[in-house]
């Protein structure tokens, strides 16, 4: 994610000959820019290749199965500083430790996969359950949202505004 940030934003730079700045960017995409720029080329070649294997043995596991289910977050989101408006948003508002599951695996290794918001907290916040399937069966997916959505409805079910008192959309 750090690599593909800096990627984009030296990519653009020289397109348009400007510099890039962190007075330019919200804090957070600087910060992720920054640390993509630490990167070298070894590290970026080095998970690629762990992607390719790691994307071959996921392709293992769709021989047997055809759904992966797994948690979406590993935690229900939190209410961040910079989402009161208490200060810009940085690195420190990526979700790092909540994005252990798999989903960002899927990216890259281009399984389909949906989120679907089965269960909610005490808080009322969508606790969202991933489904992933094998590569280029997208239709698995659509069939069992169909279902889950007659099972379990979501569609018109919101997330309460704290703030504002009334449903957020």
């Amino acid at each position: 994610m750090v690599g593909g940030t800096a990627w984009s934003i030296d990519d653009w730079a020289r397109r348009t000959g400007q510099t890039p700045s962190a007075e330019r960017f919200e804090p957070l995409t600087w910060g992720l820019y920054e640390m993509g720029t630490r990167r070298s080329a070894s590290d970026y070649l080095l998970a690629i290749q762990d992607l390719q294997r790691i994307a071959r043995q996921i392709a293992q596991f769709f021989v047997q199965y055809d759904v992966w289910l797994s948690p979406t977050l590993a935690e229900p989101p939190r209410r961040s500083e910079a989402s009161t408006g208490a200060r810009q948003p940085d690195a420190r508002d990526l979700p790092l430790g909540a994005l252990r599951p798999v989903h960002p695996i899927f990216n890259a290794t281009g399984q389909p996969a949906m989120s679907v918001p089965l269960f909610w907290n005490g808080d009322n916040v969508p606790i969202g359950v991933q489904f992933a399937a094998r590569f280029g069966d997208e239709a698995t997916l659509f069939r069992l949202a169909a279902q889950l959505e007659q099972a379990r409805p979501w569609a018109g079910r919101w997330p309460r505004s704290k703030d504002a008192g009334r449903c957020a959309r």
